[in-house]
Parts: structure tokens; C-alpha cells; sequence
């Protein structure tokens, strides 16, 4: 069984403060099973003072990590913060793991990472939690594909980095102190853990009726559906084009994607239309796939955010939360950037589970059968989504 230990500062600027706070937080960390990973997440701000490279220091485990725009863990306040979790077990297994520098979709350096730490390892790991850089020519589906290979399918989950610049220049992967801009950072957990997975996204009553079929794709950019450019099919469903052939805020319109092979469909943005009226998304869409154009605001946002938590809540409440939300979930809570944080708080306050809860730039996360009597899982990229992960 894991055991999970949260903790969290706001002080930025004097790193030995913050390690002092986090340590205090912690108590005696003797107390912990050999086997103890950390997991954070902060503003680049924390990187930048030097805080994260000495509160790494100072603790006597494997630390990963990334930069994110916003995290709570319980009881923390205040929304420039560093989050820290601390998972530990007497029965369970931590390997974590860093690639060498990646420039593109190349699975060479995940493969020989994932190698080295999976042999620290008595047996196959249960779980692989990733958090991989934004930075480089490789999407999410890249990483769920690649690690789902390597791994023999290992279950993924985890998210792409972001940060609280309004361009994400400073986002980054934070290894055992050191951030990286260009490499994937992974933790394997073995041995007696059961993860379970809730995932929360667009509502079915916000998605559209009608169904279509992509004839057109390749990779992220989807060309045409039935057989038209998506902007002709985005048009005739009652969105507004403007004279220069732009919609506006596509971005709350994303597409709702069955794959067709059993699973449940998984949510994919649109980022812009080309010229030629082809739609770039924020993950692959393969040609045959059914979709509907759904949207997403704040009410949504928050009522998905409760209903996931509470579901997880209601199945077990003696294990511990790792979440990851959507910057698109962030954003459609207009001035109101900090309620979604809030509402995880305030669900939580009702019990002791540890939990972090993180904004990412892409979540990934196993996807179940829709038939109800299947156990099986598959590795999904997600956009616009809420997921969690039970331990």
C-alpha cells in the first residue's frame, strides 16, 4: 500500500526558507519506507531562485517533477506555490527515470531510460507516471505511443509541461534539481499497488448531436470531414467565420473523437484552421474515427472537476490523488483562473487523502472499454481534460 505526504511553500526567493517549510511540513521523514519518490510542481520562478535545486538537494529520495501555471496540495494557500507529494511503501517499488536531451519524435532516448530504470525494478512496473517537455517536435500521442511500446503497456499517465509565462517559454522538466526544456522525466512504480483511473471532460449535454466522420488526417491536422474541409463542416454546425477565414475562440470548440475501437472517445482541441481550411489539433485524429464538435465554459468546467473527484471520493477514500487539468479547463474559467483550485480544495476538505493537483499542457491517461465487463485499458493523449489517477 502507498502511503503519500504533501507539503508546499510560497517563499521563492530564500531557498533556505522554503526547504525549512517544506521540511517542517514533512516531519520526520525517517519515518518513511526505503522506497520514496517526490513528485513537484511550481511556478519556473522556484527554478529560477534556486529553490528547487536545494530542496532536491535536501531530500534523501528521487525528485521529478515540472513547471506549471498553477498546483495546490492540501491545505495550501496562496497561488504562486511549490507542491510537493512524497509517496512511499513498504510493499511498493519507485524507479524514476530522465531521458537525454530529445529534439523530435524519437523513441532512442526514451527507450534507453525507461531500460535503465525499469531494471531497479523486481518485476514489470504497474504504473508510469511522465511528465514530458513542451518544447521539442514531439506531441502526447508521441509519448503515450512510444512509452506504451517500450513498456509493454504499462499504463501512463501523466502531462506535458507548461508554465505562468503567457507563452510557456519557461517550461520545463524537473529532474533531481535540474530543469530541462528538452527531456522527459518518468516514474515506474512497482510491486503491491492498484492504480485506478477518472477521467472528467467535456459534458455529454454540450456535445453536439451530430456525428461525422474524419476522411481527412494526418497526424494533428485534420482536413476534411465527410468528405469537406472542416471549416465548410465547422460553418454548417452554426459557428461564425470571419472574413479572413478565422473563427473565433475555436479553441472552446474542441472535437469529441471516438476511435472506433471499443474505447471511450477522448477530447482534442483545435488550435487554428489553415488557409486551406484544415483544423490543427492538440493530439492525433485518425482518419475513421467519429466525432462531434462539443464546448466547454466555466460552469463545466467546475461540474466535471466535482463529479470526477467525487466519484474517485465515493469508490475508496484510503489512497492518495494525483491530478492533472487542462490549461484550456484554466482558461475558460475566464477571471476566475484560481475556482477550479479552489473547488478541488473545498471537495477535499471533507477527508484525509493526500492529493496534488496539478494544470498541464496535455494529460495523458488510460482510457477503459466502453462495455462495462472489460478490464482493459488503453494509453490516451487527452485535451481539455481533468484526470486522476488513484494510488
Amino acid at each position: 500500500m502507498i502511503k503519500a505526504y504533501t507539503a508546499y511553500t510560497g517563499e521563492v526567493d530564500d531557498a533556505e526558507t522554503a526547504v525549512a517549510e517544506i521540511m517542517e511540513q514533512l516531519g520526520d521523514i525517517s519515518r518513511l519506507s526505503e522506497n520514496a519518490v517526490g513528485l513537484l510542481a511550481c511556478y519556473s520562478d522556484f527554478v529560477d531562485s534556486g529553490v528547487v535545486k536545494e530542496l532536491c538537494a535536501a531530500l534523501p529520495f528521487d525528485v521529478i517533477g515540472t513547471t506549471t501555471l498553477g498546483s495546490v496540495v492540501r491545505d495550501s494557500e496562496g497561488r504562486m506555490i511549490l507542491s510537493l507529494i512524497v509517496l512511499s511503501g513498504d510493499d511498493a517499488e519507485f524507479a524514476a527515470g530522465v531521458t537525454g536531451p530529445m529534439t523530435a519524435a524519437d523513441e532512442a532516448p526514451l527507450a534507453a531510460a525507461y531500460d535503465e530504470a525499469s531494471r531497479k525494478l523486481s518485476a514489470k512496473p504497474a504504473l508510469m507516471i511522465i511528465f514530458a517537455p513542451l518544447h521539442i517536435n514531439a506531441s502526447g500521442d508521441f509519448y503515450v505511443d512510444a512509452l506504451s511500446r517500450i513498456s509493454g503497456g504499462v499504463p501512463v499517465f501523466g502531462m506535458m509541461t507548461v508554465d505562468n509565462t503567457s507563452d510557456y517559454r519557461n517550461a520545463a522538466v524537473i529532474s533531481e534539481g535540474d530543469a530541462y526544456a528538452d527531456r522527459c522525466a518518468f516514474l515506474l512504480i512497482g510491486g503491491n499497488v492498484n492504480p485506478e483511473f477518472f477521467i472528467a471532460s467535456v459534458p455529454s449535454e454540450r456535445i453536439s448531436a451530430e456525428k461525422a466522420v474524419v476522411t481527412g488526417a494526418e497526424g494533428n491536422l485534420v482536413r476534411t470531414i465527410n468528405e469537406k474541409p472542416v471549416v465548410d463542416y465547422l460553418v454548417r454546425l452554426g459557428l461564425k467565420r470571419n472574413p479572413d477565414g478565422t473563427i473565433i475562440g475555436i479553441n472552446s470548440f474542441p472535437f469529441v473523437v471516438d476511435y472506433n475501437d471499443g474505447t471511450f472517445p477522448v477530447v482534442r482541441v483545435m488550435f487554428a484552421l489553415t488557409p486551406e481550411g484544415a483544423a490543427v489539433c492538440g493530439g492525433d485524429i485518425p482518419e475513421g474515427a467519429t466525432m462531434s464538435v462539443g464546448h466547454i465554459d466555466a460552469e463545466k468546467v467546475l461540474s466535471t472537476t466535482r463529479g470526477a473527484l467525487s466519484k474517485a471520493l465515493s469508490w475508496r477514500d484510503d489512497a492518495c490523488f494525483l491530478i492533472f487539468s487542462c490549461v484550456g479547463r484554466y482558461f475558460a474559467l475566464a477571471h476566475e483562473t484560481t475556482a477550479e483550485m479552489q473547488l478541488v480544495q473545498d471537495v477535499m476538505k471533507g477527508n484525509e487523502v493526500p492529493f496534488m493537483f496539478v494544470y498541464s499542457g496535455g494529460e495523458m491517461c488510460p482510457v477503459g472499454q466502453k462495455m462495462a465487463e472489460s478490464g482493459e485499458l488503453t494509453n490516451r493523449n487527452h485535451n481539455d481534460t481533468f484526470v486522476l489517477c488513484r494510488l
